[in-house]
């Protein structure tokens, strides 16, 4: 077994020796993108809007003569317009559609803000896709030399949603991290946890208990998922067995793949579970594909994985291209990586593998270091607070809520923030849940600070339009009790940071009944 884990580790770092040199964003997109024209031209997609002469363009034609040419042939695609144009008839069965022949597995999403829920196409060739993506991310630990070659040796436990899926009218449908768990090649089983038995299990809260009944029996080394249900299931399994850290029962624990929020409001009070330090890798993978990843623990963003089955675009996420509900106004500017900047903020649109084209993910993103193609997610085109001018990001609130934390030394487990009327003008309402004691004023006060600090549109607003701010303070389990009442426990399911319209209804008419 050493011998296996030092091969790993060596191959790993040929690997990646060969990988570091070759970094060309452009050249790379242009050649996802023939491939993805090139396999789905003959598809009705691909025929109705003339792939062939993108194919030619690509082939034959000058630097961006080919994206010119797929911006004016291809419309931009939001989830709506995607399904109702094209994979409804997916979902039926027809072969051809957006993608070559015929999909047998859909992952089932709403996001965070909307409760119809989206069929998304996963694609043999997506599945393959992400399964190199998830190696690739596997083989950026081989750079490091603190981590020793049995750590290629432990098991690496994904916490993510069931792989017993609904079958359903000749397809099969479920959350794309239970699908994903489902096709895992077989030279991995061995090191996979929770195991086929486990990962089946349906109810969340029984497959937490069944983890937490076994984790004394595996000896884990990596460790993948959503923070908030990470970090819930060390807490369990740490009160189980009566023990002070999870390094107590993993004592071998080393890496933490997360990924789905940010991780930074966390952070705090997930290392108080740790008997010492370990790595952190952050991945960026939705229901539409493997996105990026973390190439190294001091990378201040992630890597998008840019050949592999994905055709980024990018929207200037300002008011020329978006409405102040983060509704995508006629004739957007788009660019690709070769022409975005560095400290500007993008929507992302996604040609994939499974047949998106030009699709509208929501999630915009700010570009750190161009040259290596490194990005850092700032929210969503609608996970934003702009009543009246404040241009409150996401990334605004995790960073003031990160800084709050540590200077008053609480653990701030799940927050949301509503905006609302007062009187004539507007006001922020903020619950935060934390199981630490701290005072709501005090609370209120120091994030409305930071924010100010953060933000200078919300400094300005904060004198004028945005005349107050509210803090209620909330056990954690309230966060999740009302995700439970929902039907969203677990697996790839985030808290909303933002409510919006009928969901701030929805969570005050819940808060009442608790009370």
């Amino acid at each position: 077994m050493a011998l296996l884990g030092s091969l790993l580790k060596s191959g790993i770092r040929l690997t990646n020796a060969v990988r570091l040199r070759k970094t060309n964003p452009f050249g790379q997109q242009r050649k996802a993108f023939r491939k993805l024209i090139q396999k789905a031209q003959f598809t009705e997609f691909g025929t109705t809007y003339h792939f062939d002469e993108l194919l030619r363009a690509v082939e034959f034609g000058g630097h961006h003569e080919f994206y010119e040419k797929f911006k004016k042939n291809v419309p931009i695609h939001d989830y709506n317009k995607m399904f109702d144009g094209w994979w409804h008839r997916t979902l039926a069965g027809e072969r051809n559609i957006a993608w070559p022949g015929r999909v047998k597995y859909f992952a089932l999403s709403s996001g965070t803000s909307e409760a119809s829920t989206k069929y998304i196409p996963v694609t043999k060739a997506m599945s393959r896709a992400i399964q190199r993506a998830s190696i690739r991310q596997i083989l950026t630990l081989g750079k490091y030399q603190n981590l020793p070659a049995t750590l290629y040796e432990k098991g690496y436990l994904m916490l993510g949603g069931s792989t017993n899926l609904n079958a359903r009218q000749g397809h099969f449908e479920g959350d794309l991290s239970g699908i994903t768990a489902s096709q895992i090649p077989f030279w991995f089983q061995r090191f996979y946890k929770p195991g086929k038995d486990i990962a089946q299990e349906r109810d969340w809260a029984l497959k937490l208990d069944e983890i937490t009944e076994q984790a004394a029996d595996w000896d884990i080394g990596y460790v993948v998922g959503v923070p908030a249900w990470i970090q819930l299931l060390m807490e369990k399994i740490i009160a189980r067995y009566n023990v002070k850290t999870i390094h107590d029962i993993w004592p071998n624990l080393m890496v933490f793949g997360h990924g789905g929020v940010s991780f930074e409001p966390y952070k705090a009070g997930f290392e108080k579970l740790l008997a010492h330090p370990i790595t952190y890798i952050e991945t960026y993978l939705a229901s539409e594909g493997f996105i990026a990843f973390q190439t190294h623990p001091n990378a201040e963003g992630m890597q998008l994985v840019l050949n592999n089955g994905l055709f980024f675009e990018f929207i200037p996420f300002n008011e020329k291209n978006f409405s102040p509900d983060g509704e995508l106004t006629e004739n957007p500017q788009t660019l690709m990586i070769d022409e975005v900047e560095e400290g500007k903020e993008y929507a992302l649109l996604l040609s994939t593998c499974a047949g998106a084209w030009r699709y509208l993910i929501g999630d915009t993103i700010r570009f750190v270091n161009k040259k290596q193609a490194e990005i850092v997610i700032t929210g969503r085109t609608k996970h934003f607070l702009s009543l009246c001018g404040e241009h409150l990001s996401v990334d605004n609130m995790n960073k003031a809520i990160e800084l709050v934390s540590q200077e008053l030394g609480i653990s701030v487990r799940e927050f949301t923030v509503a905006g609302v009327a007062h009187g004539t003008l507007f006001a922020h309402d903020w619950y935060i849940g934390t199981d630490d004691k701290v005072d709501a004023s005090l609370l209120r006060d120091r994030i409305d600070d930071r924010l100010k600090e953060l933000n200078d549109d919300y400094a300005v607003e904060r004198q004028h339009a945005l005349k107050d701010i509210s803090v209620t303070v909330l056990p954690a389990k309230t966060f999740y009790d009302w995700m439970k009442s929902r039907g969203k426990m677990g697996g790839q399911h985030k808290f909303p940071r933002v409510l919006k319209k009928g969901l701030i209804q929805e969570w005050e008419n819940f808060l009442k009944s608790e009370r």
